[in-house]
């Protein structure tokens, strides 16, 4: 039996040939892989965006709801102020309200004065702060980001006739009927907003 061995190979043709295909395979995976990984990103990102949401207008809704305002106590008050940022609404909202005094070795009362208002960031952009002070031991913190970037604050009071987006005790003798809040984000697909409704349980005196 005749063994017979060929010392034919490849092409150059043939070698360039298949290193385009591997080429070109490899940028299918290389860019396939990147876009998982920014999609995935983008994700988290959006869920981080949400929880902070959440959380956001949970807290609102405790503290709105706690809010006091009394006409005899001149400390008390509930101030709502109609602010444009950027073309984009920004309240400032600021009210005294009751609290579950702190633990610890520093005195405190069991009414604070809390204030949430938009601050400017780069790139015409806004987040949403929170600062807080105690109402008759006027200690008071350094206002702290609650949200990441939004597009808009809006709270708007409601009279019993109408929904006003300014109001101040000092001027409205009480405290209003009911509190609109509502935060506008921006994801891939535009603008979406985010409302809480509060009735405050103590009235204005």
């Amino acid at each position: 039996m005749t063994i017979i061995f060929s010392n034919k190979g490849f092409t150059l043709l043939e070698v360039l040939i298949a290193l385009l295909i591997l080429v070109l395979l490899a940028g299918a995976l290389y860019g396939t892989y990147f876009s998982v990984t920014r999609a995935s990103s983008a994700a988290r990102e959006r869920t981080g965006q949400l929880r902070d949401l959440r959380v956001t207008l949970d807290l609102l809704r405790r503290e709105l709801s706690a809010a006091w305002y009394h006409s005899a106590n001149t400390r008390l008050h509930f101030v709502v102020e109609d602010r444009d940022v950027f073309g984009k609404p920004a309240s400032t909202l600021e009210f005294t309200a009751f609290t579950v005094p702190r633990q610890g070795s520093v005195p405190c009362s069991d009414v604070m004065t809390v204030r949430y208002r938009p601050l400017e960031r780069e790139e015409n952009s806004l987040i949403l702060s929170r600062q807080t002070r105690d109402l008759y031991l006027d200690s008071k913190t350094e206002p702290y980001p609650l949200t990441g970037k939004i597009e808009g604050f809006l709270v708007e009071c409601h009279d019993g006739n109408a929904w006003l987006k300014s109001w101040d005790t000092a001027l409205n003798g009480r405290l209003p009927k009911a509190v609109r809040v509502t935060i506008t984000v921006r994801d891939d697909n535009g603008p979406m907003s985010f409302n809480a409704l509060v009735l405050p349980r103590v009235s204005g005196l």
